[in-house]
């Protein structure tokens, strides 16, 4: 990271902050502003300790992704801690360094990932002007911003450096290996329990299908990680490290996970043929044929559960059965509110009902014959599926902005696989594909986008793939000359 401090600059500072205070103090009779200069003064050291050690607080952001925990100061205001506040102070040395140095970050600007990346903030920050709720709106928009500026922009400048891509497979998979053992240490203790395992994983995550997801995205950054070392002692624990791994996984309960890891072998496959673009297209279709049928002539009705027969199993392999017999108290919830999340887009279709709004108003937009003994809905959670997510509360067009974002980054990396020569960067773009397609597969039942964990991997996968590209550039120039 450049450095933005000098002493001259500071005393410019200095000098200009006491004039214009005591300046304004006179002028206003107001004597309190004469402590704003000593105020700044003070807090330049902080922040130049802040733009000077910019990449080690980064990787520390990267050791406690998987390790925050979150934290509720008020009914209002709540943030994940540590790592959301890191990504706070992360922004700032990146708004000063792109204003001190913006030249570092012109191979960023000029990728079409991060102008789609722009395109839809512009049309979230259009959709906030359409907000009821525009303080809610706004605290959405400051939110994504402060997960985007460090995660995407400093991800790329950072990995520049060939060798910071290893730095970061290590600082993501450890910390969460350690979550792993301490969670089936104390599963053990209720006998792997299917219920019990809501009480194991805190206070690093919040339940099972958080703790899972971040799990299952970790394990193909295990394999690559097992792939590259030489050392073969070295190898023997990176394998108990993805066997423990993969036993957490199991005892995690988590159908979702289960199927994204499924979808990931798939992606697998299917990137090292060439034929993503393909199968995503196939996908799309029977996706927007599958929903036109289910609304036409209310078709969708027949899939309306019996209310008294969908019930909590406590039985693991009840549990799938119900899912099986659609009698799963979580997924018929899932539908209910499904149902009122498209009657909400259909009802607002431009600019939506604004960001964090769909728990104040989806309830009207309910169907009765979906009710669930927890329609209710005691924790305040949302659709259950970041797509309609998306559309319910900013609109149709950014969802159509996120999926053409999401469907660009994996095609993406696909490309970028078939590119390079060099294996090291060839793997990683291989790797980058699937966590996004398991991304996108657990995004289908949940809406993890916006959690820390899933959210923070998904814009740096974003970010990986842009310093990928510089690398391939690199690359090819070198084998021009």
């Amino acid at each position: 990271m450049p450095s933005i401090i000098h002493s001259k600059w500071f005393n410019w500072f200095a000098i200009s902050s006491f004039f214009l205070c005591g300046l304004w103090s006179l002028l206003t009779q107001e004597p309190y502003w004469l402590a704003v200069p000593f105020i700044l003064v003070l807090a330049f050291p902080l922040f130049q300790f802040v733009v000077t050690k910019t990449e080690q607080l980064y990787w520390l952001l990267l050791i406690v992704l998987p390790l925050s925990t979150e934290y509720n100061f008020s009914s209002t205001l709540g943030l994940d801690l540590p790592d959301e506040p890191l990504l706070i102070i992360l922004s700032v040395a990146v708004l000063a360094s792109i204003l001190y140095q913006p030249t570092s970050y012109r191979f960023i600007f000029d990728s079409p990932i991060f102008r789609w990346i722009i395109a839809y903030l512009i049309w979230m920050f259009i959709s906030l002007c359409y907000a009821p709720n525009q303080w809610l709106a706004i605290k959405f928009l400051l939110a994504k911003t402060w997960y985007i500026l460090p995660l995407v922009l400093l991800t790329a400048l950072i990995h520049q450096r060939s060798g910071n891509f290893k730095k970061t497979a290590l600082y993501l998979c450890i910390p969460m290996l350690l979550v792993v053992i301490q969670t089936l240490t104390r599963h053990a203790f209720y006998g792997f329990d299917f219920v019990a395992i809501k009480k194991t994983m805190g206070p690093f995550f919040r339940n099972h299908v958080n703790y899972s997801a971040m799990l299952v995205c970790l394990i193909p950054i295990g394999f690559l990680i097992h792939h590259f070392t030489q050392d073969h002692r070295k190898k023997k624990f990176i394998k108990a490290g993805i066997a423990i791994a993969l036993i957490g996984l199991f005892f995690a309960y988590s159908r979702g996970a289960w199927l994204a890891l499924i979808v990931g072998v798939a992606g697998y496959w299917l990137i090292k043929k060439n034929m993503l673009g393909k199968a995503i297209l196939v996908g799309l279709i029977t996706m927007i044929i599958s929903i036109v049928a289910l609304i036409n002539n209310n078709r969708f009705m027949q899939f309306a559960p019996e209310h008294d027969q969908t019930i909590f199993h406590e039985n693991f392999s009840e549990h799938l059965n119900a899912t099986i017999g659609l009698k799963d108290i979580s997924n018929a919830e899932r539908i209910h509110r499904w149902v009122a999340g498209v009657r909400m887009v259909a009802e607002k279709p431009w600019t939506g009902f604004g960001a964090n709004s769909f728990y104040n108003n989806y309830q009207p937009y309910t169907a009765a014959p979906f009710k669930t003994w927890v329609s209710n809905n005691p924790e305040h959670s949302t659709v259950h599926n970041y797509f309609l997510l998306i559309a319910l509360e900013q609109g149709i067009p950014a969802l159509l902005l996120f999926a053409g974002l999401l469907i660009y980054l994996i095609l993406q990396s696909q490309q970028l696989y078939h590119q390079f020569q060099n294996n090291y960067y060839r793997a990683i773009a291989l790797v980058l594909g699937i966590i996004l397609l398991m991304i996108t597969s657990l995004n289908f039942t949940s809406d993890l986008i916006e959690t820390d964990k899933i959210g923070g991997l998904f814009w740096l996968a974003a970010g990986l793939l842009i310093g990928l590209k510089y690398h391939l550039k690199i690359e090819k120039e070198t084998i021009a000359i």
